[in-house]
């Protein structure tokens, strides 16, 4: 039985994985078409697939009446927001982490004005609109 050739060239080596710049995390995000919310439900950590924008540096979110991360938005609870983006047959990707405080948007003018600019991606009545500040970015790119 021959020996399987381990030479360099024949190919590619692992993946390498490399940290973004702000600006190259927030590229990302603003591209990406759906994301993670996480937050603290009944003392327990909660996870919700959202879609989003990003308008007036924050992430803009809807949810409907009822919803779990409508506490935390009231509160004003540090919050995690998580994208990224995989091709698992090329190991390849990135993935970027914001996190912020969340804030329930009460002003009628600015509710309008973001729920014109983010269509939810479920048939639900979404009222509630739901903006994260973009206080720490982070991210990474494996390549």
């Amino acid at each position: 039985m021959a020996p399987i050739s381990t030479q360099h060239g024949s190919r590619p080596g692992p993946p390498i994985m490399a940290e973004l710049t702000r600006t190259e995390a927030l590229k990302l995000l603003k591209d990406a078409r759906i994301g993670r919310l996480v937050f603290s439900h009944q003392a327990l950590p909660a996870i919700r697939p959202v879609n989003h924008v990003l308008l007036d540096d924050q992430i803009v979110v809807r949810t409907h009446t009822g919803a779990a991360m409508l506490g935390p938005a009231r509160d004003g609870a540090v919050v995690a927001f998580e994208a990224d983006e995989f091709d698992m047959e090329r190991c390849t990707g990135w993935s970027v982490v914001v996190t912020g405080e969340a804030h329930l948007v009460r002003d009628p003018a600015l509710q309008e004005r973001y729920r014109a600019e983010l269509e939810p991606w479920i048939g639900a009545e979404m009222d509630h609109v739901i903006t994260i500040s973009l206080d720490m970015v982070t991210g990474c790119r494996i390549e």
